[in-house]
């Protein structure tokens, strides 16, 4: 029997509650938009920048983008 998956997950946050204020949270967005890993992160890492960790934050979406850039452009 297959396990129903509830939306509970939207309300929890192991570590802190960077992404609890906001309206629609990055690993929602991720999920629904059946994003890669790459491309993930790097909404991740922006999105929580101002409330987490700051330049250091976009300086690792930064590598994801840079990644996402070798991987498919050149």
């Amino acid at each position: 029997m297959k396990k129903k998956i509830t939306e509970d997950w939207k309300f929890k946050q192991v570590g802190g509650s960077h992404y609890m204020y906001m309206e629609i949270q990055p690993a929602e967005f991720i999920n629904k938009n059946k994003l890669l890993f790459a491309e993930g992160n790097a909404i991740k890492y922006i999105v929580r920048a101002k409330n987490k960790g700051g330049k250091e934050d976009l300086l690792k979406a930064k590598h994801y983008i840079d990644m996402i850039i070798e991987r498919d452009y050149e």
